[in-house]
């Protein structure tokens, strides 16, 4: 791994362990094993790494979600397997914990992939209900973009009580309840979903 891809790595593991007031440059160059010099070679300061590592983290998380809302399944099955997927929940979302940074949300280029990863998120989420909706497996009166705001609030509100109660079962149940009210939401006829039990373990948002 060459140094500039240490420095954006460990930068990301800061910001999401940290957050970005607590990540200082010096922490960042420790943690990758590099030098001042070497991380002002290769970026002009903690804002333009911290962009760099937050951009990454954004686009790994879109990737992760579209394997999920892409897979074979009603509409119900695919939002669930997002939901239920494997996470580190107890660290919080990575892209959700940034809105907390007084820092972040003041800096437009920082805020910027934050902003648009949510929008991201809500719009698939949106799409997906909608498909299921048009095919029939869900309730014509159900909303797409309110459900799909509704999801996203589910699961950073999860993260938060997780993260407060010092255990995943918050987040658990959170989760279960969301499911339940989607399932029923189903349209008289359509297939049950076929729901997986949670595992927590390391991916992200």
């Amino acid at each position: 791994m060459s140094t500039s891809e240490r420095l954006i790595e460990s930068t990301r593991e800061l910001l999401w362990e940290r957050g970005y007031v607590g990540t200082s440059p010096k922490a960042i160059q420790q943690h990758a094993g590099a030098g001042q010099g070497s991380m002002y070679h290769h970026f002009s300061g903690k804002p333009d790494l911290a962009l760099a590592a937050i951009r990454r983290t954004a686009a790994e998380l879109r990737e992760q979600a579209e394997r999920q809302f892409t897979t074979p399944g009603t509409a119900v099955e695919r939002i669930s397997a997002y939901l239920l997927r494997e996470r580190d929940v107890l660290r919080g979302c990575p892209i959700g914990r940034l809105t907390q940074d007084p820092e972040v949300l003041a800096d437009p280029a920082l805020r910027g992939p934050v902003d648009e990863t949510f929008d991201w998120l809500h719009g698939r989420l949106t799409e997906v209900l909608a498909e299921g909706r048009e095919r029939g497996e869900l309730a014509a009166g159900l909303d797409p973009a309110d459900t799909a705001s509704a999801v996203m609030a589910v699961l950073q509100g999860g993260y938060v009580l997780a993260r407060a109660a010092g255990s995943t079962e918050p987040y658990d149940r959170a989760v279960k309840g969301a499911l339940g009210l989607l399932a029923a939401h189903a349209a008289t006829g359509a297939p049950a979903a076929a729901l997986p039990r949670p595992t927590r373990e390391r991916e992200t948002s």
